[in-house]
């Protein structure tokens, strides 16, 4: 049976003989469904048409993203860290086809699987099937969003060590799950943090931001900005990595986030005085 993926967000279901009837994820008042509709599509109908390929960029060394073009769905990269301990793969994309496995295991394959946040999701149990049941690890806290459960997947509280240098952090706000990457090897020891949108890389890549819903606009409150910041407090990190091409703070990235949190508790401080 195929599993279906939704055409509007990219995350795939549960394998079943049709179509699911909506996609959870879309439903909720943090994403959307498509003015079409719900719309799906299949891995299958997808490498068949021969329109979609995986795009390999290195953004430093050790760390490629990995992006679809044309663009599918949300349009997010996910990000292939190389460590002395094994590659792991933060957030995910839909497709996945031969030449994708060819260029991952080329670098090194995959060891270990995390996601931001439900939006992205996507393929995570196909890619972890294809190299070798690789462990997914998501946030307790997120389980409810998972469209495709598989044994593959471990649930964690609030953080996690897959192996030395790599530590998954659960911050909150954007899902109640929303969480971060710290790679302490990362910016040549100086400490990379990869966030998805659970903190967005402003247009000034100076500046990050927070909010419950990027689509609908919903800002977030002061409490779970805080609860954020608060959570990152003791990694030490120089560049954040965001979950589109070019989204990436390259000097100063703790400043950047704790600078850019106080921004934002201001103006939601103006606001109520208003």
């Amino acid at each position: 049976m195929p599993a279906y993926i939704c055409r509007t967000c990219g995350v795939q279901h549960a394998e079943s003989e049709e179509p699911p009837q909506s996609c959870i994820i879309c439903d909720d008042e943090r994403q959307y469904v498509g003015w079409g509709g719900q719309q799906w599509t299949t891995l299958d109908a997808m490498r068949s048409g021969g329109a979609f390929e995986n795009v390999f960029l290195g953004i430093q060394p050790d760390l490629t993203a990995i992006f679809t073009r044309p663009r599918v769905a949300i349009g997010q990269r996910a990000l292939l860290v190389q460590t002395p301990n094994g590659n792991f793969l933060w957030d995910c994309i839909s497709y996945i086809d031969d030449a994708t496995f060819k260029k991952v295991n080329e670098l090194g394959g995959i060891a270990g699987i995390s996601v931001s946040h439900p939006h992205f999701y996507d393929s995570m149990v196909e890619w972890s099937h294809a190299f070798d049941r690789a462990p997914i690890y998501l946030p307790e806290a997120d389980r409810q969003w998972v469209t495709r459960p598989d044994p593959v997947i471990q649930y964690y509280k609030d953080t996690v060590e897959p192996w030395p240098g790599l530590t998954l952090i659960r911050c909150g706000g954007h899902f109640e799950g929303s969480g971060v990457l710290h790679w302490s090897g990362g910016a040549s020891g100086e400490g990379a943090l990869l966030t998805g949108d659970t903190i967005a890389v402003t247009p000034d890549r100076r500046w990050v931001t927070f909010m419950r819903s990027y689509p609908n606009y919903i800002p977030l409150p002061e409490s779970a900005i805080r609860e954020i910041v608060g959570a990152l407090e003791p990694y030490e990190f120089e560049h954040v990595y965001g979950g589109w091409v070019g989204t990436d703070v390259m000097e100063d990235g703790k400043g950047a986030v704790e600078r850019s949190a106080e921004r934002y508790i201001e103006w939601i401080r103006r606001a109520r005085a208003d």
